[in-house]
């Protein structure tokens, strides 16, 4: 580049010399003048060159750089949350299948009654004390599952609130319960009052229930969160609504993994 920058410059010399007019002092002026010029871009062009020569550097340095970097793979697994729940429920399973039984004693009364084996008022009697053993039931499954978390030592970091959670439970649903049932036994309540107190009582379950689930849930995100760090994955997905296809080989089900988790301390 600078050989050209060179030749350029005596040739532009020689055209001078050639082409110029007057005396030797204004031709020599001229020259010189022409010459500053032809010097002034010549410096611009040596930085130009220097720019490029730098920026060559640069792209190489770059391309040696992603040469040498290994391709990083993105680990990910996934984590069915209603599959993982049910270590919860596995801990208090007799409770469990006495609310299976019940549910079952409910649809054989249906069945009777649909089939005229029943009149409409031992129906509705039996009706009335299925209903409150099938929500007492349901009860005590969450109830068994409060006094587990509140055993536990992974827990202990939400056991105020689960205490709290027990207490206001026992005093507004579990002994209401109790005294409903009781009425019914000795059959001096309405129709229209059985529904109104069953309907209370049943929606504050429905309370507590939900209570339960956001505590075992952040149990399960918990225990994801460990189990992710220790496998080094890069991210965990919720497979409901969330994952329509997984490659088995390289998407990984930790379900199993967070079920054990928690079963240590449950």
């Amino acid at each position: 580049m600078q050989r050209a920058i060179m030749i350029v410059l005596v040739g532009s010399f020689l055209l001078l010399l050639s082409g110029c007019g007057g005396s030797d002092s204004d031709r020599i002026g001229k020259i010189e003048g022409q010459i500053t010029t032809l010097q002034t871009r010549a410096a611009a062009l040596e930085s130009q060159l220097e720019e490029e020569r730098a920026r060559v550097t640069e792209l190489r340095s770059q391309i040696a750089t992603l040469e040498d970097t290994e391709e990083e793979i993105l680990t990910i697994a996934y984590l069915n949350v209603e599959r993982a729940f049910s270590v919860f429920t596995d801990a208090v399973s007799d409770l469990r299948e006495r609310a299976t039984r019940k549910q079952e004693e409910f649809i054989s009364l249906q069945e009777q009654y649909q089939n005229k084996a029943i009149s409409a008022e031992e129906y509705q009697d039996k009706n009335n004390q299925l209903l409150i053993e099938v929500l007492q039931a349901q009860i005590d499954i969450d109830m068994g599952t409060i006094d587990r978390m509140i055993a536990s030592s992974s827990f202990s970091d939400v056991r105020s609130n689960l205490e709290q959670l027990r207490e206001q439970a026992q005093t507004v649903i579990v002994d209401e319960v109790k005294r409903l049932a009781a009425t019914i036994r000795v059959g001096v309540i309405n129709p229209q009052e059985f529904e109104s107190r069953y309907t209370q009582v049943q929606n504050a379950f429905t309370q507590l229930d939900q209570s339960l689930t956001q505590a075992a849930t952040s149990k399960i995100v918990e225990a994801a969160n460990k189990i992710a760090q220790k496998n080094g994955y890069d991210l965990v997905l919720q497979s409901k609504n969330v994952i329509i296809y997984g490659n088995t080989r390289t998407i990984i089900d930790i379900t199993d993994l967070v079920q054990h988790e928690i079963a240590l301390h449950l």
